[in-house]
């Protein structure tokens, strides 16, 4: 505990972060499972080059997003990120709002993960899976045993948050060479396998949504693919080394991110002219690579996808509990959140948090994948917004005059509200549907059920008293 002249403890996390760590959270959470499960659905909503422009556009969109969070994060290295800089831009309400929703945004991406691993379990061991059929939802069988497994699943990552940053810093960072090193193989071995031909990349767009549609479609779940760059701010008061590194990292985060995607885009739509046809219903990539390479392929792709759920539940399951950590510090929500294991210093309260929310997601089946991922990219659409506002206010400023931030803020605030009329604006192509805003009403009452209890305490406190939980800014 850290005493300040407020009288206040203001309970902190330890260094214990490296460089390489923070690229592999970065690296780990954009890429996660989605690199692998997803081109198959992206081939078939946006084509070959719709696909790929999508992903690189949106890759190009965030590295201009990153900039403001690069400049931030250098001035309040603290646990929480956006939510130290949207308060120290704009003050508690709206610094709240937007730190919920990308909590959100967040809890969203740990259930994605968990429940892709059921996915890919389904798709090899079909017959292991569907045991205990409970219940069709939207079209989708719900065995308990795939219930059971996401949920295991689930559990053993909040252990290992919990148990905290040394062992699984080391092994974020092997399983990403891992993974990177899996799509280099499976990229080169495409050129001599299955039926490879150029024109099997046909079509190059949805002929039914056209050129303009079929990349909207993929360029508006950017935030929600490239998310977790943003994982490192949440960090950043356990960094062993200099803050200013910060955007460095998170550019090659974003373009080992871009590169991932594109390449695994690419071996799945040229190594067959119809994927459909070799019984992709399920999960077009697996099935293209298990017809084309065989057992060898298969098992790379297989060992990929388990790191990469690996990767993304570790990342996230971090970045989530530092955030809910951070609000609980300053009383936003209930300060247990911000309790510490005795002996990991972990957040294990806001860890369990994350991990109770997200269970209910495997009793949603596969088709609430789509849902949780439009919630999960309106969540930090809201974030990356505030942020680059913050970034446009605070360098304006003259003892912090930056031009520079102030253009790359100002562009990041014209592309996160993009983001969020794609998402939130009926007629858009890429509108949430009527389950997605169901959740995420059902997350508004929440956070505003948690916000009530605590505004009578968080409104008796002085500026200078959440200054220095939030921001560690000592007074005088």
């Amino acid at each position: 505990m850290v005493q300040s002249n407020t009288a206040l403890e203001r309970t902190e996390l330890e260094n214990t972060m490296s460089k390489r760590f923070i690229w592999a959270i970065a690296y780990g959470s954009s890429i996660g499972w989605g690199a692998f499960i997803l081109p198959g659905d992206w081939l078939i909503s946006s084509g070959t080059l719709g696909s790929t422009l999508g992903i690189t556009i949106g890759g190009l969109l965030m590295l201009i997003i990153a900039v403001a969070y690069g400049a931030l994060t250098t001035e309040f290295p603290v646990s929480g990120g956006e939510f130290a800089f949207s308060y120290a831009g704009f003050g508690r309400n709206i610094s709240f709002i937007a730190s919920w929703f990308l909590a959100l945004g967040y809890i969203c991406v740990v259930a994605l993960n968990a429940s892709a691993f059921s996915l890919l379990f389904k798709f090899i061991l079909p017959d292991f899976l569907e045991v205990g059929y409970m219940y069709t939802i939207a079209g989708w069988d719900v065995y308990i045993m795939e219930v059971l497994l996401t949920s295991l699943v689930l559990v053993l990552f909040a252990y290992i948050s919990i148990k905290g940053s040394g062992l699984s810093g080391n092994i974020q960072f092997i399983f990403c060479l891992f993974m990177a090193a899996v799509v280099a193989t499976l990229f080169v071995r495409s050129f001599f396998a299955g039926e490879f031909s150029f024109e099997n990349a046909q079509p190059l767009f949805n002929n039914e949504n056209g050129i303009w549609t079929s990349i909207i479609l993929i360029v508006a779940i950017a935030p929600w693919m490239y998310v977790g760059f943003d994982n490192i701010p949440q960090a950043a008061e356990e960094f062993k080394f200099s803050p200013d590194k910060t955007f460095k990292l998170i550019v090659f985060g974003i373009i080992a991110s871009v590169i991932t995607y594109v390449l695994m885009i690419l071996v799945t739509s040229w190594i067959y002219p119809d994927q459909e046809a070799i019984g992709g219903a399920l999960w077009i990539t697996g099935s293209v690579v298990q017809s084309s390479m065989g057992v060898f392929g298969m098992t790379l792709l297989a060992l990929a996808i388990s790191f990469g759920i690996f990767t993304g539940l570790n990342g996230f399951f971090m970045s989530s509990s530092r955030l809910l950590f951070a609000l609980g510090r300053a009383n936003f929500i209930p300060p247990v959140f911000a309790r510490l294991h005795k002996t990991n210093k972990t957040p294990y309260v806001a860890v369990l948090f994350v991990m109770t929310v997200c269970l209910g997601a495997p009793w949603l089946g596969r088709t609430a994948l789509s849902w949780i991922v439009d919630m999960s990219s309106t969540g930090v659409s809201v974030a990356f917004l505030v942020t680059s506002l913050v970034s446009v206010k605070f360098f304006r400023k003259k003892e912090n005059y930056n031009l520079t931030y102030v253009i790359f803020g100002g562009l990041g605030t014209i592309i996160s509200l993009t983001f969020l009329i794609l998402l939130l604006y009926p007629n858009s192509p890429a509108s949430l549907s009527a389950p997605s805003y169901i959740a995420l009403a059902a997350w508004v009452v929440l956070g505003a059920v948690f916000f009530m209890f605590q505004y009578k305490k968080l409104n008796s406190m002085t500026k200078e008293e959440l200054d220095y939980l939030i921001l560690k800014k000592e007074n005088g």
